[in-house]
């Protein structure tokens, strides 16, 4: 990746490793926007292609959001799904989405945090794409003393978190959301923190 030209970073990473936090400071270090969920979700609702299709998908069922998980859990435990309606409005929703990320990443350089960005910007010539990982011991502790609760608790956390990350990225692009083919870069967080983590990615970055 030159970071001289406009670039692309994309952070996919386990639920507990701190990946976002890795990806919000890696996108001050280098002076770029930020595009988590919450930034897309945001622009995203500007956007008349992801208007069109969440008016779309409404009008047919307005309890969609709340059919979303499910949907994913019975998609992927009976190798498919009757609902042929649901399944295409999802992906109508998944396209539009990754349309207003790609026009974001014409405009300027950015680092994306999950949303399949690995897969959206597979071809692009100058992106840089990162998956975070690290142990179950190191996640486990991270999230129990982030959200103030037990191990048992932030366990059962990560394997929720964890399942709808693979389930949404098996589902909008049949890759495994954990094979490393999929990355430039598969770190192990565990002896690096944040802030080493950015360090060293910031090194192959230069």
């Amino acid at each position: 990746m030159n970071k001289d030209d406009k670039f692309v970073i994309t952070i996919s990473r386990q639920f507990g490793t701190g990946g976002h936090e890795i990806g919000a400071e890696l996108a001050h270090r280098l002076g770029v926007k930020l595009l988590d969920k919450q930034i897309l979700n945001e622009v995203a609702s500007r956007m008349k292609a992801v208007e069109d299709a969440v008016e779309k998908i409404e009008s047919r069922n307005p309890l969609w959001r709340d059919d979303f998980t499910n949907f994913y859990r019975s998609y992927m435990a009976n190798a498919e799904y009757n609902g042929q309606e649901q399944e295409t409005t999802s992906h109508e929703l998944f396209q539009a989405q990754a349309d207003v990320i790609r026009s974001i990443a014409e405009e300027e350089s950015c680092v994306i945090i999950g949303r399949c960005g690995f897969d959206i910007f597979a071809d692009h010539p100058n992106a840089l794409k990162i998956f975070i990982h690290t142990s179950l011991d190191c996640r486990k502790r991270r999230i129990a003393e982030k959200y103030d609760i037990s191990e048992q608790d932030a366990a059962a956390m990560i394997v929720d978190n964890d399942y709808s990350r693979e389930l949404y990225t098996k589902m909008f692009t049949g890759r495994d959301w954990k094979d490393a083919t999929n990355y430039d870069i598969s770190l192990d967080v565990r002896k690096f923190g944040v802030n080493g983590a950015v360090d060293f990615l910031m090194k192959c970055i230069e």
